[in-house]
């Protein structure tokens, strides 16, 4: 389902949602509580193909991997993926991370932002903190059948909304 909510703040939220709540990781969603999350993984594709484009290749398998993910939700639809296959998937998953890990590490420091107080980290290592942080928000399309892959479905709802809004210009 698709839910639309007009407010004055952009930070403005519902209350008293249950169930899963598919959204593309931005931070005020994680307010929202009782709701399982799912990250939207053609967000991250988004973001892993531009760091293929850099040619950092932790990013090909990862993308490939969540791909494969997706396959093998399909093949098994409403049903459960059996246990040694998810755990076979979530072990890939992880290895895949350690590489692109080690890859950033081995990496020269980024240039400092002066204006902060912590170092700045490339794209591919943010990226990879928040598959690793959120891994179970990534990957809950696998576990839970009812969680699509992307909130696409949503995001093609609004999508005729906001062609008009810029036409109209309002």
């Amino acid at each position: 389902l698709t839910y639309y909510h007009a407010s004055e703040k952009r930070k403005s939220l519902l209350e008293n949602l249950s169930g899963s709540v598919i959204h593309d990781h931005w931070k005020p969603y994680f307010q929202l509580e009782k709701v399982n999350h799912g990250l939207c993984n053609a967000h991250i594709l988004r973001e892993l193909k531009a760091l293929i484009e850099e040619k950092e290749s932790w990013a090909r398998n990862m993308s490939r991997l969540l791909l494969f993910m997706l396959q093998t939700r399909k093949f098994y639809g409403d049903d459960d993926i059996p246990k040694t296959k998810l755990d076979r998937l979530i072990d890939l998953y992880s290895r895949i991370m350690k590489k692109g890990f080690k890859y950033h590490e081995s990496l020269p420091p980024p240039h400092i932002n002066r204006t902060k107080k912590s170092r700045a980290k490339r794209a591919g290592h943010n990226l990879l903190i928040r598959l690793k942080k959120h891994c179970v928000d990534v990957l809950r399309f696998l576990i839970d059948p009812e969680v699509p892959f992307t909130n696409n479905l949503a995001e093609r709802d609004l999508r005729m909304m906001k062609c008009k809004q810029k036409i109209s210009g309002g």
